[in-house]
């Protein structure tokens, strides 16, 4: 079930369609509400205000979030900002109104575990878009095409550099038999807001990682804020098996965030609640 809301239609003239030129955020629905909420209203403010686009008040689209998602058990909840309509050129326009859009999709189905397709395409080491989830994303297009051709669930994308950053759509997770570590938020990366509750919780920890390190590790797992935490079962040639610190790590956000419960039986998207 598809369910969708909108500012202003984007007409031709709208810089999102024609350069990318807008933020967006992925949530989570649970139970006709969007837990994780303030975090990604956190992280759409301050990447529109280093574009320069205007944001709606809170109160405006909160109000309109829920009448969207109003007795839905579990789904995925989109909200895209673009700076507006704009003639010809890169040129921002002074003072265009902003155009932002809801859209609810279905809950994707979790695998048991991932596999991981380590990607020839590479993220632009860009330090004036570092931590904006801005609406480009051909980089990550690319790589999850060639995620799809290895026949894989998931990919992990390096830097120019050749550093390993994240996931094609989510945070990397490596435990070293110790501690687990998320990778240090660089110039060709944006915090995730899954990652960023567990840090908060002091589940984790950022650190600088080769990939060496990446495939050394004792287990993997992604996070993002759809679908949680996942193991990791395979990055190429290497294998892991299932990992009680996985287990553990999974359990202590799911305390925080039910929704992330293993044993939740979310529902279908557009199913009333009980």
């Amino acid at each position: 079930m598809h369910r969708s809301r909108a500012g202003r239609s984007p007409p031709l003239a709208n810089r999102g369609l024609n350069y990318g030129d807008g933020v967006f955020e992925t949530m989570r629905i649970h139970r006709g509400g969007v837990p994780l909420w303030p975090r990604h209203l956190a992280r759409l403010r301050a990447g529109a205000a280093r574009l320069g686009i205007a944001v709606p008040a809170p109160a405006f689209i909160e109000a309109r979030i829920a009448g969207l998602i109003a007795g839905v058990e579990a789904g995925v909840l989109k909200l895209l900002l673009t700076r507006g309509e704009g003639g010809r050129g890169y040129a921002p326009p002074v003072e265009a109104p902003p155009t932002w859009m809801l859209a609810l999709h279905p809950l994707p189905a979790t695998p048991a575990a991932l596999r991981l397709h380590p990607c020839e395409t590479r993220l632009a080491i860009q330090p004036a878009l570092a931590g904006i989830k801005h609406c480009n994303r051909l980089e990550q297009v690319l790589a999850r095409a060639e995620v799809e051709r290895a026949g894989c669930e998931e990919g992990l994308m390096r830097d120019t550099d050749g550093r390993p950053v994240c996931a094609t759509a989510a945070n990397l997770l490596a435990f070293d038999g110790r501690r687990w570590r998320t990778l240090r938020w660089r110039a060709a990366a944006w915090p995730a807001c899954c990652a960023a509750e567990t840090l908060a919780q002091g589940l984790l920890e950022e650190a600088e990682l080769a990939m060496e390190e990446v495939a050394s590790a004792e287990t993997l797992a992604l996070c993002n804020a759809v679908r949680g935490i996942l193991p990791v079962a395979a990055l190429g040639a290497h294998r892991w098996h299932a990992h009680p610190a996985t287990t553990e790590l999974q359990a202590r956000l799911a305390m925080a965030y039910p929704m992330f419960s293993l044993s939740s039986e979310a529902g279908e998207p557009g199913e009333a609640r009980p």
